[in-house]
This record gives structure tokens, C-alpha cells and sequence, in this order.
């Protein structure tokens, strides 16, 4: 099997891809055609069929898996595939866990990671919250492995979910030792549970698209939302501390207009909002990298909102 990640620009393809997504268009000459996203285990990739009622192109819906034929351009810097010929592939023709996009670090070692952070909380009510998400919800502990952090923007794979907030406790632990203002366990504890809303506003692969409850709510509300389920069944939790906590989930976006009800208004969910939105626009930099071959200047990315770059030399 031809992998996305290794598809380079000018190759035919010829291969089975999950069809992630269907989308009938029209050109400015009012021309019809499809926008196709392939998707495999490597990560996914832009496809086109320029004439959909040709010879070849035969019925499929989005989640077909589909046999295609075509050619690798490149546009704006990344790689896109012209499909000449296509057809939904049959039973058997397929390994179905090769197209889910899954973390390439070890989701495991990544959660006991994570659980290490947990015991190191020395706060009794703040550990007794993290205990009651990732030690006693099997169903969350579930979710939470396999979820990813986005539908597209960055961290859109199986652990995904695991993987940013990881990263984003990792760098709150860094924050927490340089600046003796923060409180750890409120920071370490916001920082694990700032993106547990993602469980229920994410749908499971091979969907991977907003609920209703994510459509109608988002996952900061619905991380909120579930701090005070858990809050509930923990005696004596401190009031002020679940405000405080609570505070930082909902402010971790950092502006209204980025989703957040509220803004950074303590330490703790400036420093929550800084790491999140460092990881976060890092790790775009990462995956576009890994899709775009041979290019410097990448074109105007809508949510770094600038002209981006790769970095010359070695």
C-alpha cells in the first residue's frame, strides 16, 4: 500500500484510501467537481475529480472505502491528488485500521505519563477529580485515549486527545518552576482536564466530526459542564478551588472571540492559555511540514492568520 505520507508530487497513484469526506463544488466557470479528502494512518490529503460524470468515476459517499487512480500535483505548497478513476473497494480488499490516522507515539506510555502527573498533585480534592476521571470513569479513560484534539487543525488522530494534553502539562510543569506565582496542582490539574470536554464534542473515528452536544455547545462548556458531574460526588471539595479550576477551563482559549466565555482573569489560565495555544500552533507547524515537500513559502494559513514559512537549512 502507497501511503500518504510517502505520496510525492508527479507520482500516479493507484491504491485504497478512506473516503473522509464528500463535497460537490462548482468552479467560477460553473463547472461541477468534487473536493475529495483521502485518508489513511498516515494523515490525509486534498483530492479532486474534475470531471465526475466521466468514464471511471463511479457512485461512493463519504467513510467508502475507495480504489482510486489518478496523479499527485501540488498546490499552494501542499500535495493534492487529480483522481482520473475511481470505484467503492469491496471486502477484502482492505485492512481497515491502515486508514485511521493514529498518534506516533505510543499511546500507552503517554497515559501512564500522564498518570505519573496525577500522583504527583499533592492537593487531596484536586487529586480525588483526576482520580475520578482517569482511574475510576472506564468510559472516559476510553474516550480519552482514543479521541483526537481536533477535527483538522492539528492533533486530528486516534490519541490525539492524549498527546496535546500532555504536551500542555508538560509545559505548564515548566511554567509552574519558573514562575513561583502559579499554584502547580491547580495548573497541572487544569491542564489535564482542560480539553476532557472533547470526549462528547468529538464523534469517534471514523467520523471524527462535532456531536450536536459539540455543535450546540463546544468543549469548553462541556468541560465545565463535567468538572461540576465530578465536583458533585467529591466531599467537602473546596468551593473557591472549584471556581478557580472551573475559571481556568473556561478562560483556556484566552479571548471571547477564540470560543472562551471568559478571559484569563489568574495566573493559572494565563499560563493554561499560553501553553495550549503554544502546542496547538506548533504542532500545525509540524503536520504541514510533514505534507509539503520541497517548498519554503506556504501561502496565507487562516488560522495562524499570517504567510507561513519553513525554516531554511538544516
Amino acid at each position: 500500500m502507497k501511503f500518504i505520507q510517502d505520496l510525492r508530487e508527479g507520482a500516479a497513484v493507484k491504491d485504497i484510501y478512506l473516503c473522509k469526506q464528500k463535497t460537490n463544488a462548482t468552479t467560477k466557470n460553473g463547472k461541477e467537481y468534487i473536493n475529495v479528502i483521502l485518508q489513511d494512518k498516515t494523515g490525509t490529503v486534498d483530492a479532486k475529480i474534475w470531471e465526475p460524470n466521466s468514464f471511471g468515476i463511479n457512485d461512493f459517499e463519504a467513510h467508502d472505502y475507495v480504489y482510486i487512480a489518478g496523479e499527485v500535483t501540488s498546490f499552494n505548497g501542499a500535495l493534492q491528488v487529480n483522481i482520473k478513476q475511481l470505484r467503492v473497494a469491496g471486502e477484502g480488499e482492505f485492512i481497515a485500521m491502515d486508514y485511521f490516522p493514529v498518534s506516533s507515539k505510543d499511546i500507552g506510555e503517554m497515559f501512564d505519563e500522564l498518570l505519573k502527573f496525577i500522583d504527583s498533585v499533592e492537593n487531596r480534592d484536586l487529586k480525588a477529580l483526576l482520580n475520578a476521571f482517569f482511574r475510576e470513569d472506564e468510559e472516559f479513560v476510553k474516550a480519552f485515549k482514543a479521541n483526537s484534539a481536533a477535527k483538522t487543525v492539528h492533533h486530528g488522530f486516534i490519541g490525539g486527545l492524549l498527546e496535546h494534553t500532555l504536551s500542555v502539562t508538560k509545559l505548564c510543569e515548566y511554567y509552574s518552576k519558573a514562575y513561583p506565582v502559579l499554584k502547580r496542582d491547580l495548573l497541572i490539574t487544569a491542564a489535564i482536564c482542560h480539553d476532557i470536554g472533547k470526549v462528547r464534542e468529538f464523534a469517534p473515528f471514523p467520523d471524527n466530526d462535532y456531536t450536536d452536544e459539540g455543535n450546540l455547545l463546544g468543549h469548553i462548556v462541556m468541560g465545565s459542564e463535567m468538572i461540576t458531574e465530578k465536583i458533585a460526588k467529591i466531599d467537602g471539595f473546596s468551593p473557591v478551588l472549584a471556581r478557580e479550576l472551573k475559571h481556568c477551563i473556561l478562560a483556556h482559549h484566552g479571548k471571547l472571540e477564540y470560543g472562551s466565555p471568559k478571559m484569563p482573569s489568574i495566573a493559572e489560565a494565563v499560563a493554561l492559555n499560553f501553553a495550549d495555544d503554544t502546542d496547538a500552533k506548533l504542532q500545525m507547524f509540524t503536520e504541514i511540514k510533514n505534507k509539503t515537500f520541497d517548498t519554503e513559502w506556504l501561502g496565507f494559513n487562516k488560522f495562524l492568520d499570517t504567510n507561513i514559512r519553513m525554516t531554511k537549512g538544516e
